[in-house]
């Protein structure tokens, strides 16, 4: 693998936006997961990863509104396809690269992975001027699509 992960803690590590896409690309196995909820996905816009042939898994870690841990968040990772033990990379991404740090160590815990965050996310941290969007999937200049 061409991707060089920076260590963390309780996972396989973080990657750029753009290292992601490159492990996306390079292994047909890998699967991203967009732990972000549903109002983020209608209203900010989810990965397109049509041209690699597939499409991100949407799994929400935090419901929305109630802002409580999603209880059948491992459940629905497995949904994706992956299995504990079969050794996919998991990539999860989020709006800034924090939800996901949580979300990979679970799918960690679990058996899943090698798991790994994505830093800076969809959208980034906000910026000085108070907005998102200087960093991230987006900012990198990654497909993405407004569904």
């Amino acid at each position: 693998m061409s991707v060089q992960p920076r260590p963390a803690p309780g996972y396989a590590g973080d990657i750029t936006p753009t290292e992601a896409w490159d492990l996306l690309a390079e292994r047909d196995d890998a699967v991203l997961v967009d732990v972000r909820t549903d109002a983020e996905w209608r209203y900010v816009g989810v990965p397109d990863l049509r041209r690699l042939g597939r499409q991100a898994a949407l799994v929400e870690w935090v419901s929305y509104p109630s802002g409580q841990p999603n209880p059948r968040f491992v459940d629905q990772v497995a949904a994706t396809g992956v299995t504990p033990g079969d050794g996919r990379p998991v990539v999860f991404l989020c709006r800034s690269g924090q939800r996901s740090i949580g979300a990979a160590q679970a799918a960690t815990a679990a058996g899943y992975g090698p798991a790994y965050n994505v830093l800076d996310g969809f959208e980034g941290a906000t910026g000085p001027d108070g907005h998102r969007g200087h960093t991230g999937w987006r900012a990198d200049g990654l497909p993405w699509v407004q569904p």
